[in-house]
């Protein structure tokens, strides 16, 4: 089953198409699209949007570029919209320590906030780490200990070392229109030496462009071609890709897994 594990279907860059740009997906084959929520603004905006769809789902969460704009009432909203049982998971949620200007003391503070929240539901999480894979494992290990929540490292591209961390951790890693690049040697060389079943497919849309469409706008659309280029960089068949990242979307996602079992 091919599976889009992360993509902003809510993002203004969507608004013209939007409807499109799910019919090209569906007409691709991607069977499913997760669309992870980035403030309480857009709360409502992609739990609409998923709508009762067999194959769209959402999470909803704080995104780290977006606490500086977040008040204690946002965590209030996140906690009654988490008992909702059509929620499949929480985030977007982590840590960003690539932009210099968010304050890393108050993104740390929703995140654990978000981390205490995903143990009290028992939700798996959406992570985004980016150049922050060492304090995100620091603060997983501090809230759930030895048995992490599971969940998906979105777009990861940490070392081996760390990916081994996160998977202990019941997490599988994100790969998407990043690794189609040539030029992407270090997130290739971690792609091919991964086990198979830690890792799942994603496009990010509209962000993170294949290099097939590095100019374009990306969309769910692309993920069977990524997924083309993908499997052939790990040697491996399309099929078997699909088939196996599918599997592991759904394991770590079991809201998912019983929406399409229902």
């Amino acid at each position: 089953m091919l599976i889009d594990t992360h993509c902003h279907l809510d993002a203004p860059e969507f608004d013209a198409d939007r409807t499109l740009v799910i019919e090209r997906a569906r007409g691709a084959g991607v069977a499913g699209i997760v669309i992870p929520a980035v403030a309480r603004n857009n709360f409502s905006a992609v739990s609409d949007l998923a709508g009762g769809a067999r194959d769209l789902h959402y999470a909803l969460g704080i995104h780290p570029l977006y606490v500086d704009r977040a008040h204690a009432s946002d965590l209030l909203a996140l906690s009654e919209g988490l008992t909702r049982p059509d929620v499949v998971a929480v985030g977007e949620i982590g840590l960003d320590f690539f932009v210099d200007t968010m304050d890393p003391a108050l993104q740390e503070h929703y995140f654990v906030s978000q981390l205490g929240l995903a143990r009290d539901t028992g939700l798996p999480v959406l992570l985004h780490v980016r150049r922050s894979q060492d304090r995100i494992l620091k603060h997983l290990r501090a809230v759930f200990g030895r048995r992490g929540p599971g969940g998906i490292a979105h777009a990861f591209n940490g070392s081996r070392q760390q990916a081994d961390e996160f998977i202990k951790l019941g997490f599988v890693l994100g790969f998407g229109g990043a690794a189609t690049w040539v030029r992407a040697l270090n997130l290739r060389r971690l792609l091919t030496e991964l086990p198979l079943e830690s890792i799942v497919l994603e496009t990010d849309a509209p962000d993170i462009p294949p290099e097939f469409a590095a100019r374009e706008r990306n969309e769910p659309a692309h993920l069977p071609r990524i997924a083309h280029i993908l499997a052939q960089v790990r040697g491996i068949s399309v099929e078997q890709l699909v088939s196996a990242t599918g599997a592991n979307a759904l394991r770590v996602l079991p809201r998912m897994a019983a929406a399409y079992n229902a």
